[in-house]
C-alpha cells in the first residue's frame, strides 16, 4: 500500500501550523491538486474536538475525482486525523502531527497511506498523488509564511 511520511520543522507556531491545515475550505488557493473542499458538517465534540466531514475534489488534467473523509481536529493535543468515508479509495487515512520545538518554531508531521479501488486508477494517479505529497508540507510552509510573515527565528 503507497504511503508517505515527512517531518518539516517550521518557523511558524504548532498553533499556527495547525489552524493552518485545519482550514480545510481554503485548500484549493494553495493545496497541490485541490480543486474544491466543501464541509458538509461540523460536529463540536466538546474539549478542543471538532469532527467535519468533508468533500474533497483532486484533478489533474481530465481526471477529476470527489471524496469524503471524516476529519478530527485535536486542538489541545495539535493533531488532525483523517479518515476516509467515502469514494474513489480501497483505503485511506493520513494524520498530522504538530510538535512546539522553540517559541515561534514546530515540527510538523505528515502521513498518508492510500490504495484506490481500482487498479487502473492507481497506475494513472499513483505516481501523481507520489509528487504532490511531497509538495504538501511545502505548500503550507509557505501558505503560513504569506498569513504569518515569514518568522526570523
Amino acid at each position: 500500500m503507497p504511503s508517505f511520511s515527512t517531518t518539516r520543522r517550521v518557523h511558524h507556531s504548532a498553533v499556527e501550523m495547525f489552524d493552518l491545515v485545519a482550514d480545510g475550505e481554503k485548500y484549493p488557493e494553495f493545496v497541490p491538486l485541490c480543486s474544491d473542499l466543501r464541509v458538509k458538517s461540523r460536529t463540536d465534540k466538546g474539549d478542543g474536538i471538532t469532527v467535519l466531514v468533508a468533500d474533497m475534489t483532486v484533478a489533474y488534467k481530465v481526471i477529476r475525482q470527489t471524496f469524503t473523509s471524516r476529519v478530527t481536529l485535536d486542538r489541545p493535543h495539535l493533531k488532525l486525523l483523517v479518515e476516509y468515508v467515502d469514494g474513489p479509495f480501497k483505503h485511506m487515512h493520513n494524520r498530522w502531527t504538530f510538535r512546539p520545538t522553540e517559541e515561534h518554531t514546530c515540527e510538523v508531521e505528515f502521513f498518508i497511506e492510500y490504495e484506490f479501488a481500482s487498479r487502473t486508477l492507481g497506475m494513472l494517479m499513483g505516481a501523481m498523488f507520489d509528487t504532490a505529497f511531497r509538495k504538501f508540507s511545502a505548500a503550507f510552509e509557505k501558505r503560513a509564511d504569506e498569513l504569518y510573515g515569514r518568522s526570523s527565528t
